[in-house]
């Protein structure tokens, strides 16, 4: 790399770091605390990859989720996914008029809420599998079909799913291939007792203001391109395929750790995921490449969906979590 190109590398990665501060300043003008659940809904958002959010009622994950979209200038639908949700509510269906040309009888497709930039499922697990199918298609093609006809979604396309963790009655939980679309799983925690304080004074009277929009839509894309381009040293890469092989019990690289405690390690997409967000990581702290750093930071909310302990596991206490920071201690 020459020196000029690394001077331009410099000030766009100085631009990047300035424009996501602003961002980030604008969401803590709405939320209170929540840092490290920010920053990995801001980076998967810079990657334009899926997130789902785990957390009791009452933490704000809905507010989180449209003063991102506030932030952003996108266009917001949120979903409240129930028993008796179809696909044609999310996706949009074909209505029968007139055409206006001749008056004769013509099919027009009516766009459901998933056509948006930010959409928010809410309690994702409480629609049946069918209409769960029909949302992860579109995050997965970018595009629904109806009628035969393939309608575009427009970039950009982020979903957020929430869930909450501890109502499991009349729920349909995800399959593993589904939960594998998502990025990461990012689970919320309760707030500090001074937070808790903050929260209930800022609350107690007007509802929240959506902060103003820091940039506009073709910013953004500059900004995810950016990420993008960002190139992968080998050894990241290496780092990121060995500790996804170390969670299959059945590779001969893995660990006996997860040889007892694993019935499923994670796919391909493990490794894809936790190198796309070291590289918007690397980025977010000012650097040009991601380090083996940047993968361990994202390793636990990337991976903890797509490992699957056995029954061993559930009856020793061991959780995905331990799994993950167990082999990450093996790996050095």
């Amino acid at each position: 790399m020459s020196l000029a190109s690394t001077d331009i590398a410099k000030e766009e990665i100085q631009a990047f770091a300035t424009r996501v501060k602003e961002i980030r300043d604008r969401l803590h003008e709405t939320v209170v605390g929540q840092d490290e659940t920010i920053d990995l809904l801001l980076t998967c958002a810079l990657t334009g990859s899926h997130a789902l959010l785990v957390g009791v009622p009452g933490l704000a994950k809905t507010l989180m989720v449209k003063a991102l979209a506030a932030a952003f200038h996108w266009k917001f639908s949120r979903i409240q996914f129930t028993p008796d949700l179809m696909p044609s509510d999310i996706t949009g269906y074909e209505l029968l008029g007139k055409s206006s040309e001749d008056g004769s009888p013509q099919l027009t497709f009516r766009p459901g809420p998933v056509f948006s930039n930010l959409v928010l499922a809410d309690e994702i697990n409480r629609a049946a599998p069918k209409t769960q199918s029909a949302l992860l298609e579109a995050m997965a093609e970018r595009h629904v079909t109806v009628g035969g006809q393939t309608h575009h979604l427009e970039e950009p396309f982020v979903v957020v799913a929430t869930q909450n963790p501890i109502e499991q009655e009349g729920t349909y939980p995800l399959p593993e291939a589904q939960l594998d679309r998502f990025m990461m799983e990012i689970r919320i925690g309760y707030p500090k007792p001074e937070q808790e304080k903050e929260i209930v004074m800022k609350t107690s009277g007007a509802t929240p203001a959506l902060p103003a929009a820091a940039f506009d839509r073709e910013t953004f894309l500059q900004l995810r391109n950016l990420v993008w381009s960002v190139p992968i040293p080998e050894n990241v890469a290496e780092f990121a395929v060995q500790l996804c092989g170390a969670t299959r019990p059945d590779e001969p690289t893995a660990k006996q750790f997860a040889k007892d405690y694993v019935a499923w390690g994670a796919g391909p997409r493990g490794a894809q995921s936790l190198v796309t967000a070291a590289k918007a990581g690397a980025l977010l702290k000012g650097r040009t490449a991601p380090t083996v750093a940047d993968i361990r930071d994202v390793a636990v909310p990337v991976l903890r969906h797509r490992v699957v302990v056995n029954h061993r596991a559930i009856g020793d206490g061991v959780t995905t979590e331990t799994v993950i920071k167990n082999l990450l201690k093996e790996l050095g």
